[in-house]
């Protein structure tokens, strides 16, 4: 029997008679193993970027073209509807569906060819736009639509949506770069178009021809209005003066009436040289009305956006990450090419003189300018949480002729007034297209009501205006009962007809654009209203925070974030943030996911690092590993918990315990670094065999150091020695003592225990977590409060102040803590007079700990280490073994694959730098499998540092097991192998 068989066995008497036969049918094509009906696949893909839950009832990962078709052809024998998916981005709930969802994105990726001559790519629908870009830059060329999801968003998905993108107006949209398609039609027949070629026979284009033909006049008149008239079926290109297209037809049928199985599409030439403009003006509606006069200068982006986004970025991301704005509430972001710089910066200085801003300038720093397109790429993410209530798309993208603009926009603001809802447009300005996410109250009664009223209103207004009811995201679920507001019924009687033409079975993606279901249906908040929830209401309202877009897909390395590490290394959904959230809404709902212990709950947290990475890069702010630590709490409540709880989750206990009895750290390194007896050892507190265990310091942190004598006059500091540098072996404590004295401090030691509970919190037993910070809190509150600085050595147990301690503990105290314990780099910052050390021809890289990056921050390290002259190199992304996680059972081949994405490469391609890592955790596993031995940075800063030997031999990438030891077999390094990573259970007694 085959594994999908499996999945569905006999006798289960709640599996649908259709998925029986879809499963008999792909295991007659020897296709099964692309199958999944497990309920954490219909958990994951139940809700895509949109406000619509529609549970499938299976998803499939065809690994080849050949599997898809093989899944196409069994799904339309057993008649079960198919819905594809790319990267599942969608706002208007068009990746959804109530049959097999298809994903595409997981292994489609295949580039076949990029052709310079002819400026064309050929790819399978699933590769990401981003990767596209990459494979045509080394030729100079690029695919011209570029959404703000492009480092996520798959080729096939854009083609489906006919997405579009900022430079749209300058490169088109998909279905203007659109060269050729393979498609399978609902039909099943297989089809080869291209674009400016006569169509193939087949069934379905004889049909469509005949319903072309039947209405023209339709056609020529409510047709390709104008250029983001997205919505419903863009039948112009197949006017018969427009060549008959189907192939640049089909964009934008999101799936409606054939499958893409493969693309060739155009490729542009981006112009050498390019100009950023800010223009500042009262209002976002004032904004607009400028749009035609700086159209004339031939722009090729102009983008809107409101002071409140910005003031967003500048609340969660501090000050720097804002660059200077114009005056005013609402913006444009302009930008001009060329290939003769003189010109391009007249007609910037034009677009300056014409644009009729309250303020404005030409952005020349480049660094600037990347960083006010951010703030626009994260629009979607961070309109969601810019209001006082959480923000939803819905009402997503509607588009009118950019020169009624300026009028729809104050219409659309009244309209918001009337329903006393509140909105932050912003979007495509030049193309006339508007984003908006609405406060509208769906989690409360009657919420629905006012959702569905809403967008009928809107509609019409953007209808009355020429508009379409989107600009380039398609109508999906969220929109097509509204395609009557802008199509006469002779333009919607012919969308049926066309859909019978290609899919007379209604298979394919069905209540999609023909025969929607009202826009209220299938809304995901409908099952949080009128009924008793089996979470809290807060913990439901947070993990709804999740939107959907899919940043911790983003096909990124570490430098450009931390989250999330383990989707890098295993390319699950399960194991991205939003995964992980779809599940625990999922649990919020009720209805699949069974309560706190079900499996699926486990399975998508397991590898979850608890990096805290989401908190700073998910634009909405999903703090997944709080919600883990929550999650696992309840699931253990009452029950026996995994060893590696009572063994790494009480590790401070054990640790003072061991260091403060005289010999018992000694006896304890000779058990764990005896062959057999470590073996035991590590079983016992369920750490993987493939481990070093550290060995335990003789006696604790503050008997190790000689605290000599400091300075006359000296400042007075408190040093937090935190329970790992306070157990384990290391000299880190006495590098600090010297970088303070020689800063004109009187350092001393925190007398009395002060564990932050981290290792509590993140095993998930939070009443011991609170239990440790209150006693830290009775000893911290009094250093601080009388004015005296403390300063931490771990980084992610200061951080715990900044983040978790506030959650913990009702306590004004813990804000007084979490301002008063500071990083080494940020008490330097503050001390007058002080001077970095001259490291100039030093060359350092650094890896900050992901808690740090994501909850302190790492600008006042960052400046601190450019200030001594080194030559630095920052590794953004995570080490991959985040306290407990990568010592655990089950959790060793990810956590070396973490380490693999970024870091391991990132130290070997530079053996003769100093590598920098203030977290325990980093420098354990740099040393265990890059065989270096990182510095903290006081111990770089110490007038006792001196540069390493340069390390001249090749690092391994895994630590052998000794093979006297019983352990397993050693293994090649992990990037010579392809396998499918180990995703071990916890292991419950």
């Amino acid at each position: 029997m085959s594994s999908a068989a499996l999945l569905v066995a006999p006798g289960d008497g709640d599996v649908p008679e259709p998925l029986r036969y879809l499963v008999a049918e792909l295991d007659r094509r020897g296709a099964s193993r692309a199958l999944d009906t497990s309920t954490l696949a219909r958990a994951l893909y139940s809700s895509d970027a949109s406000l619509y839950r529609v549970v499938p009832q299976a998803v499939a990962h065809p690994r080849d073209v050949a599997e898809l078709l093989a899944v196409l052809d069994a799904a339309r024998a057993a008649r079960v509807p198919v819905t594809t998916r790319g990267a599942g981005t969608s706002c208007a709930g068009n990746a959804v569906g109530p049959g097999l969802v298809v994903d595409v994105g997981r292994h489609l990726t295949a580039i076949g060819e990029v052709d310079p001559e002819a400026r064309t790519a050929r790819v399978e629908p699933g590769v990401v736009q981003s990767s596209l870009q990459a494979a045509a830059a080394p030729y100079g060329l690029r695919f011209g639509p570029d959404p703000s999801t492009h480092n996520r968003c798959t080729i096939g998905g854009m083609i489906g949506n006919n997405a579009c993108g900022p430079r749209a107006l300058g490169y088109g949209r998909s279905s203007d770069n659109v060269m050729a398609l393979d498609v399978v039609t609902g039909r099943g027949e297989r089809l080869h178009l291209e674009h400016g070629q006569d169509a193939p026979l087949a069934s379905s284009l004889t049909r469509l021809r005949d319903v072309v033909a039947g209405d023209l006049g339709t056609i020529r008149t409510e047709f390709g209005t104008f250029g983001r008239q997205v919505s419903g079926y863009s039948l112009e290109h197949l006017l018969p003066e427009r060549g008959f297209d189907v192939a640049r037809f089909l964009a934008g049928t999101e799936g409606t009436l054939a499958v893409i199985t493969g693309a060739t599409v155009r490729l542009v030439a981006d112009a050498p040289y390019k100009q950023l403009v800010a223009l500042g003006y009262a209002t976002m509606a004032d904004a607009a009305d400028a749009v035609m006069a700086v159209l004339a200068h031939r722009p090729t982006a102009v983008e809107g956006l409101d002071r409140r986004i910005v003031d967003v970025v500048r609340r969660r991301r501090g000050d720097s990450a804002v660059p200077p704005l114009p005056r005013g509430d609402g913006f444009m972001l302009v930008e001009v090419v060329g290939d003769d710089p003189g010109e391009v910066s007249a007609r910037a200085a034009r677009v300056l003189a014409d644009a009729g801003a309250l303020d404005g300038f030409a952005v020349t720093d480049p660094t600037e300018a990347l960083a006010l397109w951010k703030i626009r790429e994260d629009g979607a993410g961070l309109a969601g949480v810019s209001l006082d209530a959480p923000a939803y798309p819905g009402w997503e993208d509607a588009a009118v002729p950019p020169a009624r603009l300026g009028a729809y926009l104050r219409d659309f603001d009244a309209l918001l007034t009337e329903f006393g809802l509140d909105a932050l447009p912003y979007g495509h300005f030049g193309d006339g297209c508007v984003h908006a996410r609405i406060d509208f109250p769906l989690t409360s009664a009657g919420g629905s009501d006012v959702y569905r009223r809403f967008v009928e209103q809107a509609a019409t207004i953007a209808a009355s205006y020429g508009g379409s009811m989107s600009g380039e995201h398609g109508d999906g679920r969220a929109r097509g009962a509204l395609l009557p507001a802008m199509y006469s019924p002779g333009a919607i009687a012919l969308f049926g007809q066309v859909k019978d033409a290609f899919d007379p079975d209604d298979l394919l993606n069905p209540g999609v654009l023909v025969d929607p279901a009202p826009v209220d249906a299938d809304l995901r908040s409908s099952g949080l209203v009128g009924h008793p929830l089996p979470v809290s209401r807060a913990f439901s309202a947070e993990v709804h925070k999740c939107t959907g877009v899919g940043k911790c897909l983003a096909n990124t390395t570490g430098a450009q974030g931390v989250m999330c590490p383990s989707f890098q290394a295993t390319r699950e959904e399960k194991d991205s943030t939003r995964g992980r959230a779809r599940v625990l809404q999922e649990l919020v709902n009720g209805t699949l996911v069974g309560g706190w212990r079900a499996p699926e709950v486990h399975d998508a947290l397991d590898l979850c690092l608890s990096c805290k990475g989401c908190a700073r890069d998910c634009p909405t702010g999903i703090d997944m590993a709080a919600y883990k630590s929550i999650a696992t709490d309840h699931a253990y409540a009452g029950r026996l918990r995994p060893r590696s709880h009572y063994a790494l989750g009480w590790l401070p206990r054990w640790g003072r315990m061991i260091t403060r009895v005289p010999g018992l750290s000694s006896l304890i390194n000779l058990t764990t670094a005896t062959p057999g007896l470590r073996n035991l050892v590590r079983w016992s507190a369920g750490v993987d065999q493939r481990r070093t265990l550290p060995r335990f310091a003789d006696r604790p942190a503050r008997k190790r150091v000689e605290q000599s004598a400091a300075p006359d006059g000296g400042t007075p500091v408190v040093v937090w020695v935190d329970s790992f540098s306070d157990c384990f072996d290391g000299d880190g404590a006495s590098s600090v003592l010297d970088v303070l004295r020689a800063a004109g401090y009187a350092p001393e030691f925190l007398e009395r225990n002060a564990c932050c509970g981290l290792t509590w919190i993140s095993t998930g037993q939070r009443e011991g977590a609170r239990r440790q910070l209150r006693q830290a809190l009775d000893v911290l509150h009094p250093v601080v409060a009388a004015g005296v600085p403390v300063v931490g050595l771990e980084p992610s147990c200061l951080a715990v102040w900044r983040s978790d301690a506030g959650e913990l503990l009702d306590d004004p105290r813990v804000a007084d803590v979490a301002a008063g314990v500071l990083t080494l780099a940020e008490l330097l910052e503050r001390t007058p007079g002080w001077t970095a050390p001259d490291l100039a021809g030093v060359e350092v890289v650094a890896q900050p700990h992901c808690h740090h990056a994501s909850v302190i921050g790492w600008r006042a390290d960052a400046a601190l280490l450019a200030s001594t002259g080194a030559t630095v190199t920052t590794v953004g992304g995570c080490c991959g073994l985040a306290g407990n996680f990568g010592v655990e059972q089950g959790h060793y081949d990810v956590s070396v694959a973490v380490a693999e994405h970024d870091l391991l490469p990132a130290v070997r391609q530079r053996p003769d730098a100093v590598v920098l890592a203030d977290g325990f955790s980093c420098r354990t596993q740099l040393a265990e499998l890059a065989d270096r031995q990182a510095v903290t940075l006081a111990q770089l800063l110490s007038p006792a540092f001196r540069a390493p030997t340069p390390h001249h031999g090749p690092a391994p990438v895994e630590v052998a097991p000794d093979p006297h030891d019983g352990s397993a077999t050693a293994e090649p390094p992990i990037a010579q192998q392809r396998p499918t990573l180990s995703q071990g259970s916890v292991d419950v007694p």
